[in-house]
């Protein structure tokens, strides 16, 4: 008998019954099938096949053949506390033994590949934020819990505690999976939350978000709630955002953002030249990188909020960076990270890392300068896209970004959007209620 695969013995270890082979689409929709423990060893060696077309935006027709969902056994997690013997592990989409282009997950893969022919790894810490809600018999969405109703919620102890079973429970679990969860806490917005973990390579990190995203999702369902992380359910309200908190290091494991010692920083903020060029990619590549990190229609009713009943969006407006400043697209904590606020809640995790590490790279290899921090140029003067199709028409016109996304094969940028558009025109062929109550008795 053959010696059992990784992915068969850590499933053995932890007394898996059922593993969730799970890959997004590039909306973010989580896809999976349920594949019993016996049938392990072909899952490891074969993948488990899925009707492409059916997935949703994934680049297939339904004439196209099979994905072939192909295991990573290194993503291999536990999820006891969804389904005594659950676990997931996440796949790498191919099509006739080829990674499929258009698969989040192998779009990462190829631009960390590509960092690491400049002898470069990306790490990544993302904030996760999200309402918790729930709907009445009238269907009208409303806060989780009752009592959370004040002008300014952020950081109530009350809040927390009245949240304790559901915080404890996410926290519990991203523990238990070795995530080093650090803080848990009450966000800007009446029924919003965030719990943090420890920062990872990239592809880790992004694996972790998708699995946290799930695992909030379920357990907030066993507790009769809606958890979301839609851009903004609320115009009222703070926004949701996916800061992502990024770093590079280099040959043997060597940390690239501080300067050296002996490196004068005019800037003050204790970054390398090679750090800034980095963060200045981003800024070059902002407006179209808004495309990806703030991929919906609903994006833009965050980052064009102008304030909310806490007397601040805490989303930004302008392609600017500073110091320990969250007004800013970009953020410097310290001489360790930038932290990118330009992301929100409804990014695909895979893409939204893959297109600011080839909009970084490419201020790298061109050795770009930022500017003074908070004094942008002219051009970064202007606003962030007011909408998602102008977010899109920046796509198009940025091949940076375009080229991040077809990394690992020809058109995917086109796709997604070509995707994102069709979005936009289905959303404004809708009549909305604002529209009737403005309009029907004007004239």
């Amino acid at each position: 008998m053959a010696a059992p695969t990784g992915l068969a013995q850590a499933a053995k270890e932890s007394g898996t019954r059922f593993i969730l082979a799970l890959f997004v689409d590039l909306r973010g929709k989580p896809c999976a099938k349920l594949v019993p423990v016996e049938a392990v060893e072909q899952l490891a060696t074969e993948g488990v096949g899925f009707a492409g077309y059916a997935v949703g935006a994934i680049g297939q027709e339904p004439k196209d053949p099979d994905l072939m969902a192909i295991p990573d056994p290194a993503s291999f997690t536990p999820i006891p506390f969804i389904k005594d013997g659950l676990a997931i592990v996440h796949c790498d989409p191919h099509v006739e033994g080829k990674p499929w282009p258009f698969a989040p997950r192998v779009i990462l893969k190829s631009m960390l590949r590509r960092a690491a022919d400049s002898d470069l790894t990306a790490y990544v810490g993302a904030e996760v934020e999200y309402f918790l809600l729930r709907r009445d018999a009238e269907g009208t969405l409303h806060t989780a819990d009752p009592g959370d109703v004040a002008d300014q919620p952020c950081y109530d102890a009350r809040g927390v505690t009245r949240m304790f079973d559901h915080l404890s429970g996410i926290s519990t679990a991203m523990n238990s999976l070795g995530w080093g969860n650090y803080a848990n806490d009450h966000e800007d917005g009446n029924g919003q939350f965030e719990q943090n973990f420890t920062y990872s390579d990239a592809l880790t990190t992004a694996d972790r978000v998708v699995t946290l995203r799930y695992l909030l999702t379920m357990l907030a369902e066993q507790r009769g709630m809606i958890a979301t992380f839609m851009a903004k359910p609320f115009g009222d309200h703070t926004g949701s955002g996916l800061h992502l908190h990024m770093s590079l290091r280099g040959k043997d494991d060597a940390t690239v953002f501080p300067a050296a010692a002996d490196t004068p920083d005019p800037r003050g903020l204790g970054l390398s030249p090679t750090a800034y060029s980095f963060l200045a990619g981003i800024l070059e590549h902002a407006c179209a990188l808004q495309a990806v990190v703030a991929p919906t229609v609903n994006s833009y009713k965050r980052t064009g909020a102008v304030a909310t009943t806490s007397g601040a969006s805490w989303a930004p407006r302008h392609a600017t960076y500073g110091g320990n400043d969250r007004t800013h697209y970009i953020r410097v904590p310290d001489d360790q990270r930038i932290e990118l606020r330009g992301p929100d809640g409804s990014a695909n995790p895979y893409l939204a890392i893959a297109a600011a590490l080839g909009a970084g790279l490419d201020g790298i290899k061109r050795n770009l300068d930022p500017g003074e921090p908070g004094a942008s140029t002219a051009q970064r003067l202007q606003p962030l896209p007011l909408t998602l199709l102008h977010a899109i028409d920046a796509l198009e016109a940025d091949d940076v970004i375009l080229g991040a996304l077809d990394g690992a094969g020809e058109g995917v940028g086109k796709y997604f959007a070509n995707l994102k558009r069709e979005e936009f025109f289905s959303w404004h062929r809708e009549v909305t209620p604002w529209e009737i109550d403005r309009y029907l008795q004007a004239f």
